[in-house]
């Protein structure tokens, strides 16, 4: 039987998902407290939102605990390597190396990324 993947998260559910990533297993009101420090979030809202990612198969809840505990379905680097594979078929047909080179021409880079990209990119020469 094969497993199901997630669907791609909102970019509202990705807030929720950093959250959790950040923090680990947490209530609705923790994630609720921590998203309203960036931007004013009601309990309801993200209750509804939670509950909807939890239907989604995007989070998983602990209905033993009261309140219920959520955590990410996933990991996040298999989040991102879903939305990065998800980003070059759609907006690159396919190459890695165009979503590379429009990242690293869009934004700087630190000298600590730049280091760490050469190190990938010689750890994939090899």
């Amino acid at each position: 039987m094969t497993r199901k993947v997630p669907p791609r998260p909102t970019v509202a559910e990705l807030a929720i998902l950093r959250v959790l990533w950040d923090r680990g297993p947490s209530t609705v009101r923790d994630v609720q407290e921590v998203l309203s420090e960036e931007r004013p979030t009601g309990y309801t809202t993200a209750l509804k939102f939670m509950q909807i990612m939890h239907q989604k198969g995007l989070l998983v809840r602990d209905e033993k605990r009261r309140p219920h505990v959520y955590m990410p379905a996933q990991e996040e680097e298999k989040t991102q390597r879903q939305l990065v594979g998800d980003l070059i078929t759609r907006a690159f047909r396919g190459s890695a190396g165009k979503l590379v080179m429009q990242a690293l021409s869009t934004r700087k880079s630190s000298p600590e990324e730049l280091e760490e990209i050469r190190r990938l990119l010689k750890k994939m020469e090899e």
